[in-house]
């Protein structure tokens, strides 16, 4: 595809111009794209009005909203972001070798990186913004029933780069909406692309995983657990389990099972269920939980399990102990944000050790599961890669590294 090929080498060209740019210019770029998005938005609310009304999967709807406070949210983020030292070009370690090699580990910039996401513009600002921070080019493929929203925002970010003379190239979305883009991006770019990022569902993330031909970086979905045990706070855990669910039911971080020991159940459990439900929330439950419930509860099957919800209904399941929940954890979980409710120090860290996620928490509400929470400014998405970079992926996670050797006339023997 002509079109592709082009985007791509004017990706290339542009990351050989970003490496001569003072940094200086690049916070002058995000500073004036934050003027932009303030300046314009009216006319971007409107943009995304379009995308809403266009949409036929109601689900989607909350992550697809642009408001006031979500647009100020995007510019306190782009802010945030702003605000860091230039990640590239840091010494991350040095060392002499007894020969008098020298040795240093340098911050470079990965390249071109290409993220293909679904339904959130604030993707499109938050991208855009990191990749520019970290020295690297993106080219953006957002979902279609985003469209409207992600072509204002990054036509605004390629205005600001375009205003401080840089090549507006940086930043790319591609408004062909066929599907094949996908495809032949995934399959015959890898001489352009150094890096693919896909923020979406299931199938898109797997889809990615099976056919790129670059290096991934992604998550499959955000399957979170909470695990309560007897000696919680039962009041403290009500508050951090309706927050997890609740909050935002539609992003990653939300809690999608809870895990409840057995001998918590009459203590906690009973009022924790009944907050859920009082609070508009379909539970699903194991048959022993139903019968305290007098069986008028739904039933939880084996597919609950590894469900994502991203709505109003969670599972629940009664366990032994904490290492039943980890295990089930390890069996179910994506390796995403899972969380255990406890005053014991010693269940914490049995929980902590054992489960796999990226992110492991104690006392902790789920829905922090976000880049700028963690103080990164805001993320490219969080990875469940096994390899790093795991978790929020962040502006120092968006570099890489080489190592610089120097000497004097030194030889090998």
């Amino acid at each position: 595809m002509k079109y592709l090929k082009k985007i791509g080498q004017n990706s290339r060209i542009a990351f050989e111009k970003l490496k001569k740019v003072d940094h200086k210019n690049i916070q002058k770029v995000l500073k004036n794209y934050n003027k932009k998005i303030l300046e314009n938005k009216k006319i971007i609310i409107k943009e995304n009005l379009k995308d809403v009304k266009n949409t036929k999967r109601k689900n989607l709807i909350d992550r697809l909203l642009l408001n006031e406070k979500r647009i100020e949210a995007m510019r306190h983020s782009i802010n945030e972001i702003a605000k860091f030292e230039n990640p590239i070009g840091k010494i991350l370690e040095k060392w002499k070798r007894p020969n008098n090699l020298f040795i240093k580990r340098v911050s470079t910039p990965i390249g071109v990186i290409a993220v293909i996401y679904e339904s959130r513009p604030n993707v499109t600002a938050d991208v855009a913004s990191l990749c520019l921070k970290s020295g690297n080019c993106v080219i953006l493929r957002g979902g279609s029933e985003a469209f409207n929203s992600n072509k204002i925002l990054a036509n605004l970010f390629r205005t600001s780069l375009t205003h401080y003379n840089m090549d507006p190239n940086c930043v790319q979305f591609i408004e062909n909406k066929n599907r094949k883009i996908v495809d032949y991006l995934l399959s015959s770019m890898s001489q352009f692309l150094d890096v693919v990022v896909p923020r979406g569902g299931r199938g898109l993330v797997e889809k990615v995983q099976k056919f790129s031909k670059v290096h991934v970086i992604g998550h499959l979905e955000g399957l979170c657990h909470i695990y309560v045990d007897k000696s919680s706070n039962v009041n403290n855990a009500i508050k951090i389990i309706l927050n997890a669910k609740l909050r935002r039911t539609s992003i990653c971080g939300a809690l999608e099972t809870l895990l409840i020991e057995d001998k918590a159940l009459k203590s906690h459990g009973i009022k924790i269920i009944n907050a859920l439900i009082n609070s508009g929330c379909e539970v699903r439950v194991d048959s022993k939980i139903n019968k305290i419930f007098k069986n008028k509860l739904k039933i939880a099957k084996e597919r609950d399990w590894s469900t994502e919800y991203l709505d109003a209904k969670i599972s629940i399941k009664s366990v032994r102990n904490v290492n039943e929940a980890v295990n089930h954890i390890l069996k179910y979980g994506t390796m995403h944000t899972d969380s255990i409710i406890t005053k014991s120090k010693k269940n914490a860290q049995i929980f902590l050790d054992g489960v796999n996620s990226s992110i492991a928490m104690h006392n902790v509400s789920t829905q922090f599961a976000d880049g700028g929470e963690f103080g990164f400014g805001g993320e490219i998405g969080i990875s469940t890669n096994k390899l790093p970079p795991r978790g929020p992926v962040g502006i120092n996670q968006l570099t890489s590294y080489k190592y610089v050797v120097t000497g004097n006339s030194i030889i090998r023997s």
